[in-house]
């Protein structure tokens, strides 16, 4: 992470916001040598070295993303770490956790080290490295897990690439369960989502599109499922997009079973009706599937069975996304957009705002077994503040990310991201302090 100097810094007229509440009044926060030094009264009085004001904001911890696509090493056209850190800072994540799907791809402790070398150089906000499951993620041989690990690498996943073969899935169950390594899979059968690129439903029948169907999904969570009751490994399922795969968890979950889940935020927002007018930005895997599925997850978040909310953030050059729907590269450029986009769903009374909060912060702290996500004296000093009164248009000029497709440009956004500390440094705007 860039290294800047450490000072003592006051944030004044912000309403505190966590998961599990939101202050009554505006109040003081002082920050200082990296953390939460105090609030109110105690914070008001103190000499600091800079102080923001920040009327009718919220101040809330620092965003964590479980899977952001930063495109480095490699496909330097589509983005870089610096680009889409700062992204994130701009998004209000202070945490993002780095996809394996580099070029080369991250299954050796020398990439990995690499990733964290230009982080520490270039990254405003801290970067966690998945590692590949397996070699080169072909899901044939595994890779040195205990390497990666020692490299920096605090999970692993295999990209949405399939295993070869249940038995290479177990066997990569049974080591990392070994170890007590976190998996972080996405489920997809690879036979039945085939050549398909959206959900297969009205719109796939309608427009003659190549379909997956949700048992694609669900057949592969019902075996990871029972592959990691049986290794006893901890298993996080990541990017669901099916009202059947949550309840499928829940049950496992209810049984005892060592399983969380993540949602993309777009899968929470948009249907397959997204795609009703060939919208390239919208091809995203997995599909956007229908409205009982968006409302299956939506309810999945809420009652806590999805423990997190992730960008998925997929950065492409414009040429990646100018072919015929079927051959576009899948992915959107989302994390600079989160917020707004949840707070749209708060808007509409689809999520209450702390349960927003929580799936951004606590929810998946917690999947990495670390215990962010409050507003505490001698807690790291990682927030957001954002005013959400205030909205912005997404366009090719202000969006830090190489990435320009967003999921709705020139439109108006609620939620502005004001301020971004991560470990007591202010690192959105990059301009310096504002009051």
């Amino acid at each position: 992470m860039i290294s800047k100097p450490v000072h003592s810094v006051r944030i004044s007229g912000v309403t505190l916001l966590t998961g599990a509440a939101t202050g009554q009044e505006p109040t003081s926060v002082l920050l200082r040598d990296g953390f939460i030094s105090a609030f109110g009264d105690s914070a008001r009085h103190e000499p600091v070295d800079e102080e923001f004001t920040a009327d009718g904001c919220y101040l809330s911890p620092g965003f964590v993303d479980l899977y952001c696509n930063l495109r480095e090493p490699g496909d330097s056209q589509k983005g870089s770490i610096a680009s889409e850190t700062l992204a994130a800072a701009h998004g209000g994540f202070t945490t993002v956790c780095a996809a394996p799907d580099s070029s080369p791809v991250n299954d050796s402790g020398a990439v990995t080290r690499l990733i964290r070398e230009v982080a520490s150089e270039r990254s405003p906000i801290r970067i966690r490295p998945i590692g590949a499951a397996t070699r080169g993620l072909q899901g044939e041989l595994l890779s040195d897990m205990s390497g990666l690990v020692a490299a920096g690498c605090i999970a692993f996943s295999n990209a949405g690439q399939t295993f070869r073969d249940a038995r290479v899935l177990r066997r990569c169950m049974a080591y990392a369960r070994t170890f007590d390594y976190t998996l972080m899979l996405q489920p997809s059968n690879r036979a039945l989502a085939a050549d398909g690129f959206a959900h297969d439903g009205l719109v796939t029948a309608r427009l003659g599109l190549l379909g997956i169907p949700e048992v694609a999904e669900t057949t592969a969570v019902m075996e990871l499922l029972l592959l990691a009751e049986e290794t006893g490994v901890r298993l996080h399922l990541s990017q669901l997009s099916t009202a059947r795969a949550v309840e499928m968890i829940a049950d496992a979950q209810a049984r005892g079973v060592s399983v969380s889940a993540d949602v993309a935020m777009h899968q929470l927002v948009f249907t397959e009706q997204a795609l009703a007018g060939f919208d390239s930005r919208f091809h995203v895997m997995p599909p956007l599937r229908s409205e009982n599925d968006r409302q299956g997850l939506l309810a999945g978040v809420r009652e806590g069975v999805v423990g997190a909310i992730v960008s998925q953030h997929q950065p492409h050059d414009p040429a990646a996304k100018r072919a015929p729907l079927g051959e576009t590269a899948p992915g959107l450029s989302a994390i600079e957009s989160v917020l707004s986009l949840g707070l749209v769903l708060v808007n509409a009374g689809e999520l209450r705002l702390s349960e927003l909060i929580r799936a951004l912060t606590s929810g998946p702290s917690a999947i990495l077994g670390e215990t962010a996500g409050e507003l505490r004296t001698g807690e790291q000093a990682d927030l957001c503040v954002f005013d959400p009164a205030a909205t912005w248009v997404a366009s090719a000029n202000n969006l830090c990310s190489l990435g320009k497709h967003a999921p709705l440009v020139d439109h108006p956004l609620p939620g502005v991201v004001r301020h971004t500390f991560c470990e007591g440094r202010q690192v959105w705007p990059v301009s310096g302090p504002t009051e």
